[in-house]
């Protein structure tokens, strides 16, 4: 019998709207926030995760949950939510969406958690205790020192990559994106130290920093990296990884050197678009700072260093043509980036875009919460300036069917192949064009980069 007080259940929802097309758990990493709470929750208690990434939903007892959850899956969230409050079990939500929206979520759990959890998770446990659970915990930016260990022990074996998180905040305020209403614009870093301690406990051999830029933008970040990577091959600690990184990564040969030396196979860089106009928009502004010139020069550096890049690219900007998106297609194919993220671009809450079209009445899909499931990168859910709706998606499936042709990603891995003169980074960057595949088109083919990797040589 559990000596347990208190059992806590903890969900990741996963959306149920077009499931089918748009799930390849290949392309995940594990629940990290969900880890990150259970490890804050005292000893006495039990915790389990329910993970809808790879199983099915079915109702287990619990006297709290917990869930966190991005826009698209929030209804889902909301969903599981109600089934529990039906049988007087107390919710709380969590993450990106409910801490913009609380007062949305608020309608559909007992309790909403905003911003960062890890100053309010210990007084939300001793309150639920006490019979005294709150409406609402506003969780504050703390510096990342002495940061919980995720329970990984908890996480579901199937994730091809373990993960973990080394920085959180972003001084850059691109339209897009939310990163600095949630985690600040101020630079955080853990302990080099801990993260290599951290580094040690993770047995899984691939691994994922979620950083969204794991070297920063200043040079004092850039050798808090560096001391990082050193350390991982100081410690030998042996892992295949990969990153995110903006175009300034490669300012610092030694960076990558470093990043090669310590197991770095493949850079996500947010490129967006490669014209001015599109970067001026979205306020992308190192990569105006540098210049699109220097795209393949940067791409060229990383693969001296036997490492491949992955480039995100953003469609639907108000100043694309349909012209100018069959350019950007042309471009990723054309130019030595080596894996292609090609997504709509979604007005998420919490970003500049969806203030701007909301206020300019040209968001498509309002009835809120319902049309969150919508929001997935994958979906026109606003009114272009420059052609309909349905034009741009016309468009989009046009420029996926190019982009993603077996042939193209095919030789994408050949080039890659003869840039990096690395089997492993030609193998990470072709099996993530294969899974931007699967993503677009619901394909489901197993991978296994270990068995690609053996085919391969």
């Amino acid at each position: 019998m559990s000596s347990s007080r208190y059992k806590l259940l903890l969900i990741n929802p996963f959306s149920q709207y077009k499931k089918k097309e748009l799930v390849d758990v290949h392309a995940m990493s594990p629940p990290l926030a969900l880890g990150i709470i259970a490890a804050l929750t005292p000893q006495q208690w039990e915790v389990e995760i329910l993970d809808e990434n790879f199983e099915d939903f079915y109702y287990r007892p619990a006297d709290l949950v917990g869930i966190t959850t991005m826009t698209a899956s929030v209804n889902r969230a909301y969903e599981l939510a109600g089934i529990y409050r039906d049988n007087g079990i107390p919710a709380v939500i969590g993450g990106i969406h409910a801490s913009m929206l609380p007062e949305e979520a608020a309608s559909f759990v007992h309790t909403v958690v905003t911003g960062e959890a890890e100053s309010v998770w210990g007084q939300l446990i001793a309150d639920f205790e006490q019979g005294k659970l709150q409406k609402q915990y506003d969780g504050k930016l703390l510096p990342m020192d002495n940061a919980p260990l995720p329970r990984r022990d908890l996480f579901h074996p199937g994730y091809t990559y373990a993960n973990i998180q080394t920085t959180r905040g972003c001084p850059m305020k691109c339209d897009f994106c939310s990163v600095h209403t949630f985690n600040g614009s101020h630079y955080r870093e853990r302990p080099v130290d801990e993260v290599l301690d951290e580094l040690e406990t993770i047995s899984h051999n691939r691994i994922y920093f979620v950083d969204d830029n794991i070297i920063g933008y200043s040079r004092k970040s850039k050798e808090r990296a560096k001391r990082l990577f050193k350390g991982m091959i100081e410690r030998g600690i042996k892992k295949d990884w990969y990153c995110q990184a903006s175009l300034n990564v490669a300012d610092d040969e030694e960076v990558l050197k470093y990043m090669a030396e310590s197991g770095c196979h493949m850079i996500l860089i947010g490129i967006e678009s490669e014209k001015v106009r599109q970067l001026e928009e979205a306020k992308k502004v190192l990569n105006l700072r540098m210049g699109i010139d220097s795209y393949n020069e940067v791409f060229d550096k990383i693969h001296r260093y036997g490492i491949s890049v992955l480039g995100a690219l953003i469609y639907g900007l108000d100043s694309d043509s349909e012209q100018d998106l069959l350019d950007r297609t042309q471009f990723a194919i054309n130019s030595r980036m080596d894996a292609m993220q090609a997504t709509i671009v979604t007005p998420l809450p919490g970003t500049g875009l969806f203030e701007r079209l909301q206020r300019e009445n040209r968001l498509l899909f309002t009835n809120f919460p319902g049309d969150w499931e919508r929001y997935h990168f994958m979906e026109v859910i606003h009114k272009p300036l420059t052609m309909s709706p349905e034009a741009m998606m016309e468009a989009m499936w046009k420029n996926w069917e190019i982009m993603y042709d077996h042939r193209v990603i095919q030789k994408k891995m050949l080039q890659t192949l003869k840039a990096t003169k690395s089997k492993r980074a030609a193998a990470w960057s072709y099996l993530s064009n294969v899974e931007r595949h699967n993503v677009v088109f619901g394909s489901k083919d197993p991978l296994d980069p270990d068995a690609f990797l053996v085919g391969l040589t």
